[in-house]
């Protein structure tokens, strides 16, 4: 699918972040699932929320989801510091950088 927002490697990227974290969420030990679904979610809303923007008619429209994309990579920062403090991610490996 070709994009019409002007940095493809941004969705890419994105792409690429939620199925890091979802291969490094996948050895969280039991009784971390509602922090594994919430980071998931987050990462993935990141890369949907960029292919809906793709898919609005007006330049405001896709600005908007743009920004509510922005917003999800917030969202798995703090996610992801949680995880790090709780032991189940390494600080080293793991971080998010706003795109």
């Amino acid at each position: 699918m070709a994009y019409m927002f002007e940095r493809p490697y941004v969705y890419r990227r994105a792409v690429d972040s939620a199925d890091e974290l979802a291969a490094m969420t996948g050895s969280f030990p039991c009784g971390h699932g509602l922090l594994v679904d919430q980071l998931n979610r987050a990462a993935l809303t990141i890369a949907a929320n960029l292919t809906e923007g793709n898919g609005r008619v007006t330049k405001p429209d896709r600005k908007n989801v743009v920004g509510t994309a922005r917003g999800s990579t917030q969202s798995s920062s703090a996610l992801l510091e949680l995880a790090v403090r709780r032991g189940l991610a390494r600080p080293d490996r793991h971080e998010i950088r706003v795109l």
